[in-house]
């Protein structure tokens, strides 16, 4: 069986407000991550094949809850809240860094974020919160620069080898890496794959530092 094909079978099994109702510890868990409009429920439902497995809205900020999605017996999905939408009051918002920080900080289980940026928008405040938040906990984690179909090539090879740059700047680049990634043309969903397998020990190794986004 392909490694692509376990996380077609994930399914949905779990919904909780905060970190005190979430499943308790054990296996294996990576949690996708990103600002409100950056295409997260999209990127999640691509790369499972189930257009219906995460909630996508037209409205951004729906999701409020943290959602899990089950692979195998031992490995997990979870689709924290959206961040950073701007409608949203400003306790919620108070209450989801708390929550988002907490779960990064102190849930055992999660041994891998994917972080996603809309490619037109990278490295926003709120971004640079949860990648600070996950190198503090010493997480490894995965940037999906979101909707790249939106670029041409050139202008998204630009802005990917300009993250990378950044990444490399901050010496945190065998611990974060990044790629490109579209949900509507389903491209870089192989490569996601991969640093999938990684995060959930479905192979041997690590996280693999800064990735390419080529095939």
């Amino acid at each position: 069986m392909s490694r692509q094909n376990i996380y077609q079978k994930a399914e949905f099994f779990h919904s909780s407000p905060d970190l005190a109702h979430c499943p308790d510890e054990g296996g294996f868990e990576v949690a996708f991550a990103g600002r409100s409009n950056a295409g997260k429920s999209s990127a999640i439902n691509t790369l499972t094949g189930n257009k219906k497995l995460a909630r996508t809205s037209k409205t951004p900020g729906r999701t409020q809850m943290i959602n899990y999605f089950r692979v195998d017996s031992e490995r997990s999905l979870v689709d924290l809240p959206g961040y950073g939408y701007a409608k949203v009051p400003l306790a919620i918002k108070k209450k989801w860094d708390k929550n988002l920080s907490t779960y990064l900080h102190e849930r055992k289980s999660l041994s891998g974020l994917v972080l996603l940026m809309d490619i037109r928008h990278p490295m926003q405040e709120f971004d640079t919160m949860m990648l600070n938040w996950a190198i503090e906990a010493e997480m490894p984690v995965h940037i999906l620069l979101t909707k790249a179909d939106k670029l041409k090539r050139g202008p998204g090879k630009s802005t990917l080898m300009a993250v990378e740059k950044s990444l490399l700047e901050a010496n945190v680049e065998d611990l974060v890496s990044v790629q490109l990634f579209s949900a509507l043309k389903q491209d870089g969903v192989k490569e996601l794959v991969r640093v999938l397998d990684q995060m959930l020990s479905l192979e041997e190794g690590g996280n693999s530092g800064v990735l390419s986004s080529e095939e």
